[in-house]
């Protein structure tokens, strides 16, 4: 996969290159991590890329000529154009999974108070958000998708069950999970995990997903069981936690 990033604060993503998953896969060329600065298209004496809004108000916003020539740089043909904007669609385990598919993504980091319109028109494909907040520019939203995107891709984690035993990888949360020692400050590993049972533990750790969802996230447990993703040994395995209260 090519992954390009259009920013004007190309050290926050560059930086994605040499830490955990994103370096791993930089390092083992399974994606290859390109920075684009719309500054070093501007035909501004002082590579300007931004000025006052049209009709008044705070801020500046990012013009349309030096984005449009970078993209033009970035040459990317087929690939969607991708803006990381609070307008966008909400960005979830789904997308993630749907844009892992992808050979290509192209995505620009917004600054300011936002991108004139008429490249947004013009160019975008999609917009995404990582969620109903305010950041200062779209740089941690991108490294946010691109972080969930690459752990999709096969070879990227350090073991090929990883990613599908995630949060959300089914549409509920993860179970716990426990490691050395068996005893920690008195408290003890669920015995179930030390039983050597398979079914057991794969019994367990879909009930306490099951749990943690209905606990925490109800809506992920009702929006799974509306479009048919309960199975009836889920079912089985709701009923006695339905009996017990909810604990914030």
């Amino acid at each position: 996969m090519r992954i390009d990033v259009i920013t004007l604060f190309p050290e926050w993503v560059t930086g994605l290159r040499e830490l955990g998953v994103t370096g791993r896969a930089v390092r083992d060329e399974r994606v290859d991590l390109r920075v684009w600065n719309p500054r070093d298209f501007s035909t501004d004496a002082h590579q300007r890329v931004d000025d006052r809004p049209y009709g008044g108000g705070p801020g500046m916003v990012m013009q349309a000529q030096p984005l449009a020539d970078t993209l033009a740089a970035v040459a990317p043909g087929a690939a969607a154009v991708t803006l990381l904007s609070p307008q966008g669609q909400r960005f979830d385990q789904q997308l993630a999974t749907e844009m892992a598919a992808r050979d290509r993504l192209v995505l620009i980091c917004g600054r300011y108070e936002g991108i004139d319109q008429r490249f947004v028109d013009k160019h975008v494909d999609e917009s995404v958000s990582i969620g109903d907040f305010v950041l200062s520019g779209g740089e941690l939203a991108a490294a946010v998708v691109i972080d969930a995107v690459l752990r999709q891709l096969p070879g990227v984690l350090g073991h090929a069950d990883s990613a599908a035993q995630d949060s959300f990888s089914d549409g509920v949360l993860d179970c716990p999970h426990y490691t050395r020692p068996e005893q920690w400050q008195g408290q003890p590993v669920p015995p179930v995990l030390l039983s050597g049972d398979h079914a057991a533990v794969a019994r367990w750790r879909r009930q306490q997903a099951l749990l943690a969802s209905w606990r925490h996230r109800p809506d992920l447990l009702s929006c799974v069981q509306q479009q048919g993703g309960l199975s009836q040994q889920d079912y089985t395995l709701l009923q006695p936690l339905l009996q017990q209260p909810k604990q914030n």
